[in-house]
């Protein structure tokens, strides 16, 4: 029978979200029912918020999730009622051009559910990036549930669905950092604190952390940055130089995602070096670069989606890292708060005062907040968010 529950909605473009009634309806054949446990605040659910996605509105927000299998459908076989999961918003379909060439992290085609959610009018719902999360219960396809160890925290695992796994593997996968690499990251929020981490695990000799906040920067410092760099202290790229030998960043990661960062990382970075993109632009922002420099330097630039991960393979990974003690998943949980704090949890984002902040459906929603978002200026004085 299809279920009423509780959840986060965007009504409109730029209007403050709504806790509403939702209908989640039954299980398609490769569908999945899950309860969700946590869900972290990100900030491609405010970009969703300010139409900065599309205009198919209501939105169900909420994609960085863990919950509990409920109900599968008949057809279903990689997950059973009651395993933990996290939810991942790329399913790879195993089937499309780039699936069909090995490169399942690309999938042009990710498999989400076909039953549509609905609010108890009957409108339909546009889940945020096929998941919907902020919800007690929400629909998924069967491929977008990767099981993970019961033992983790659920509030520090279930970021593993969107922010850290991008700025991990924007490190470990997409640039990919290697062993005796100088790195640096320009944004330490949640994004770019975890590539710090992800550059650290890969190898790298000396990570850079970069960003205007001190606050923030001796946070970067607990995640492992051998070095900080307040970007409002005068010539970054210049003091990236200075900070390698006279040389620049093997690889740079710009963790915001504006013009001004990116023109830094790519005149920072060595020759040859590398430039990582992983940082969400808003759609009318643009680049001028010259070409020369581009041809004379060589390297790559690049952009990261998803960390250009597999979750199937990744999840369960950083997951163990955690529970080895090596990955400090938790330290990136600012605040744990219920569903009808969604909205000030926004304000505290683009504020700066928060890493994530952490919806617990049916439990404590205690904890001090710790950490800063992903903002950053430049040394011209430009303010950028990430995510």
């Amino acid at each position: 029978m299809p279920q009423t529950v509780k959840a986060v909605v965007a009504m409109s473009k730029g209007a403050p979200v709504e806790l509403v009634d939702i209908v989640v309806p039954d299980p398609g054949p490769y569908e999945v029912i899950v309860a969700i446990e946590t869900c972290g605040v990100c900030h491609t659910d405010l970009h969703y918020r300010e139409g900065g996605i599309n205009d198919e509105f209501p939105f169900l927000l909420g994609h960085e999730a863990t919950g509990r299998v409920e109900t599968i459908g008949t057809s279903v076989t990689k997950v059973q009622p009651g395993d933990r999961v996290v939810l991942a918003w790329r399913a790879p379909c195993g089937t499309c051009r780039a699936c069909a060439r090995g490169r399942h992290h690309l999938c042009f085609d990710s498999r989400h559910q076909g039953s549509p959610m609905t609010l108890t009018d009957g409108t339909p719902l546009s889940p945020a990036l096929g998941l919907g999360a902020f919800a007690e219960k929400t629909i998924v396809g069967e491929g977008a549930c990767v099981k993970v160890d019961d033992r983790a925290d659920p509030a520090a695992v279930g970021l593993l669905g969107c922010g850290v796994m991008a700025g991990w593997g924007a490190a470990v996968n997409t640039a990919p950092v290697q062993q005796g690499d100088t790195v640096a990251v320009l944004g330490c929020g949640g994004v770019g604190d975890a590539a710090i981490a992800g550059a650290l695990y890969a190898g790298a000799r000396q990570v850079i952390a970069v960003d205007l906040d001190d606050r923030k920067l001796e946070w970067a410092r607990g995640f492992g940055a051998t070095h900080t760099l307040n970007a409002g202290s005068g010539d970054v790229v210049q003091a990236l130089k200075d900070l390698t030998g006279g040389f620049g960043p093997d690889v740079v990661i710009d963790a915001v995602g504006r013009p001004e960062t990116y023109q830094q990382a790519f005149e920072a970075r060595d020759l040859a070096g590398t430039v990582v993109l992983v940082g969400v632009p808003n759609p009318d922002m643009r680049l001028d670069l010259p070409l020369i420099e581009y041809f004379g330097r060589g390297g790559a630039l690049k952009s990261s989606w998803y960390g250009d991960c597999l979750p199937s393979r990744d999840f369960p990974l950083l997951v163990d890292l955690f529970l080895q003690g090596r990955l400090a998943l938790d330290a990136f949980v600012s605040e744990r708060i219920g569903l009808d704090g969604v909205e000030e949890a926004f304000h505290k984002m683009e504020r700066g005062e928060v890493l994530r902040s952490v919806v617990v459906n049916g439990g404590s929603t205690s904890g001090a907040s710790t950490s800063g978002g992903d903002t950053t200026v430049t040394a011209d004085g430009a303010t950028g968010t990430g995510r």
